[in-house]
């Protein structure tokens, strides 16, 4: 079995990641500068920093919620000295199938922090709680799958949630308070 520390070398840097994205690249690097640390956490992030932390992210570059949550992920980062890499799940379904959502789900991003060593410290993804509320009270709505309304309304839904991931700046801090939360538990 590969180990979390060859999976990180595996991984591909968050700015080689970023820069061969054709999915979602503008809304992302646009989240990434609009986003920002505030002051007063950064005694929290200096902290983390002498953890020597590094972070997986499995990720896709069509993943409305890796759009929103990556960038809150590479301020963190910024912020605490994490060096990121990026994991494509769908070229490495071992390492998702090791983190599914409700042992189902192979949903994304999920970020995975491990030490110098190696060792997982924390997990986090692929949703804060209440963009997890707020996505399903849109889909809420939805007709049934076999209705025939079912794929035109679904798209629609999507389109409102990669708008609202894109703007709501609301949203932006409830992923960071909850990757920060994950973070406080290592």
């Amino acid at each position: 079995m590969t180990t979390l520390n060859e999976w990180f070398e595996k991984g591909i840097p968050a700015i080689e990641f970023i820069s061969s994205m054709k999915v979602h690249k503008e809304n992302l690097q646009s989240i990434q500068e609009r986003f920002s640390i505030s002051a007063e956490d950064q005694g929290f992030f200096n902290e983390l920093t002498t953890k020597e932390l590094r972070a997986i992210v499995i990720t896709e570059d069509w993943c409305g919620d890796a759009m929103m949550n990556i960038p809150i992920l590479l301020n963190i980062a910024e912020a605490a000295n994490i060096e990121t890499r990026m994991v494509l799940r769908d070229q490495n379904l071992e390492l998702i199938d090791q983190y599914l959502t409700n042992g189902t789900a192979r949903a994304i991003p999920i970020f995975i922090f491990i030490d110098k060593n190696g060792e997982e410290k924390a997990v986090w993804g692929p949703r804060a709680p209440k963009v997890q509320e707020y996505v399903m009270e849109l889909r809420s709505d939805l007709p049934s799958k076999d209705d025939e309304r079912f794929e035109a309304e679904q798209k629609e839904v999507i389109k409102k949630i990669t708008a609202a991931f894109s703007e709501e700046k609301h949203l932006w801090d409830e992923v960071y308070s909850s990757i920060k939360e994950a973070m406080g538990e290592i």
